[in-house]
């Protein structure tokens, strides 16, 4: 485990999962990514074709895409994303990879849609983050299903 100041519960297999996911959205096209700091978002990506930067946040679920409705996410990482996001160009975009068991759950923040309200895990001690404010995304069209 890294120790910051707040525990930080994101260990090895988490760091394992994220790239398996990037490599996974990344797979057949030139876009290349970069992780970023462990304060940050997740990743930056490009695409020399289309000139694209996207800053990205890999989330675990640990369960197959089929049964991993609704995707939750904590409000934080959602501000976190469009404040990284806003400090750029205003052509950047954000996405959420929800890393499932057998592939991956795609969405532009910018085009799906979510409920908010407190959730989360039962808490661990020195963790700050259990119960929070979470964003919980039903199935919709605009979120894509990508098998490994």
């Amino acid at each position: 485990m890294n120790y910051t100041k707040n525990t930080r519960f994101e260990n090895g297999d988490n760091l394992i999962r994220e790239n398996k996911a990037m490599k996974r959205w990344v797979r057949g096209s030139s876009t290349t990514y970069k992780k970023l700091g462990m304060h940050d978002v997740d990743f930056l990506a490009y695409s020399p074709k289309t000139e694209a930067h996207a800053y990205i946040e890999v989330k675990g679920r640990h369960k197959k895409m089929e049964k991993a409705y609704p995707l939750p996410i904590a409000s934080r990482k959602l501000v976190k994303l469009y404040d990284t996001m806003n400090r750029n160009e205003k052509s950047f975009k954000s996405f959420v990879i929800w890393a499932c068991d057998d592939g991956i759950i795609v969405g532009n923040m910018d085009k799906i849609v979510g409920q908010s309200r407190p959730g989360g895990r039962i808490s661990r001690d020195g963790s700050s983050n259990d119960w929070e404010m979470m964003v919980y995304y039903d199935k919709q069209t605009e979120l894509k299903h990508i098998l490994y």
